[in-house]
């Protein structure tokens, strides 16, 4: 068997969106990728951070306080990127997929830690925006920098940025 036949199968992912539904559809792919038996690694920076944070405060001076406090709360609070009507998108949009048996955002992130997908938050990004390590969730990994993501994605089947 070739050797390309016989090597585990990865997937890169950045993900800089916090929108739900672009969340949904990375974690959507993230899992069925790992599923699959693929090895995958998805780099949340910037807004994508609340994809595994905790519903925690976060910041230290005056601007990641106030950072922490406009943009706070977890992956629960993720406005779809169209028709967000001040919330009121989201309900509606968690409403119709519940009528059709579709996982919670939530679900699905813990589904990802279950199935081993490795997550990585993005250490500019944290420190930028006052993010500690321990304000993310069970299961994400020690923050990296670009250079460690952009190793995995060099030597990645599939790369998608979200």
């Amino acid at each position: 068997m070739p050797e390309d036949e016989t090597r585990q199968k990865s997937l890169a992912m950045v993900v800089m969106s916090g929108d739900m539904d672009k969340l949904f559809g990375a974690f959507i792919i993230a899992t069925g990728a790992a599923a699959m038996g693929m090895e995958v690694t998805m780099f949340f920076t910037f807004w994508g951070l609340r994809a595994i944070k905790k519903n925690v405060s976060t910041g230290k001076t005056l601007f990641g306080k106030m950072l922490g406090m406009m943009y706070g709360g977890d992956i629960t609070k993720a406005n779809p990127s169209k028709f967000s009507f001040g919330g009121m998108g989201r309900w509606m949009f968690g409403k119709m997929m519940g009528n059709h048996n579709v996982s919670k955002l939530i679900e699905l992130r813990d589904l990802a830690v279950t199935l081993g997908v490795n997550m990585y938050g993005c250490q500019m990004s944290m420190d930028v925006m006052e993010i500690p390590q321990d304000a993310f969730i069970e299961g994400v990994k020690e923050p990296v920098g670009v250079g460690f993501f952009l190793m995995k994605a060099q030597d990645a089947d599939i790369q998608l940025f979200i």
